[in-house]
Formats: C-alpha cells, structure tokens, sequence
C-alpha cells in the first residue's frame, strides 16, 4: 500500500499505480475498440526542465495520452489524462509547467 493508500492493481499484464487508474485503462481500451479514440499510449515521459549542471531533469509522466474521434475526423492534438486520487504540491506544479512549456492542459480523471 502506498502513502496515499493506492493499491498496485495489474490489467492486461500491466501494473498500473491504484485500482482507479487501471479502471480508467479498462474505459480507455473500451473507446479506442469502439473507434471513439486512437493511438492510446501509457506512461508517456515529457521534461519540463531540462538537466542544468549536477541537477537532474525535471519530468512529469503522462497516465494516459489518446487522439479523440469526432465524427470520422481525428483530433490532431492528443489529450493527456492524469489518474488522481490526491493532488500533491509537485503535482500541481507540474501541472503549470506543462501548460507553460507545452502549452498542454492536463485533463484529470
């Protein structure tokens, strides 16, 4: 059990981080069979701040990035979704540079 209480949960041989984000993966899965989303990729690493001297790289990890379906046209821009269940202050932080260096919105679930 974690500090925050999530418990580890594995779908499809893939150890996700809390029961709520594997369930999220399990709707996911269900949209892009469905056609509503596409080229749904976990996990996805993005530095916000790059490595200066000793200090290592700042990276925020993506839960969920997916391409949305309207109407047979595929959005262009990816959506990043974020499983949270607590909203740390790193988290938040994160959140700003994501919007500032990418200028992506974070969507949480």
């Amino acid at each position: 059990m974690s500090k925050y209480k999530a418990v580890r949960t594995v779908v499809d041989g893939i150890t996700f981080a809390s029961k709520k984000e594997a369930a999220r993966y399990c709707e996911l899965k269900l949209l892009e069979r469905a056609g509503e989303i596409r080229d749904l990729r976990l996990q996805v690493p993005y530095e916000i701040i790059p490595k200066c001297g000793n200090n290592r790289a700042v990276k925020y990890v993506a839960d969920f990035i997916y391409k949305k379906h309207y109407d047979g046209i595929t959005d262009t821009f990816e959506t990043v979704e974020d499983c949270k269940g607590m909203k740390t202050q790193v988290y938040i932080i994160k959140k700003k540079l994501m919007l500032w260096r990418y200028g992506i919105e974070i969507k949480e679930v």
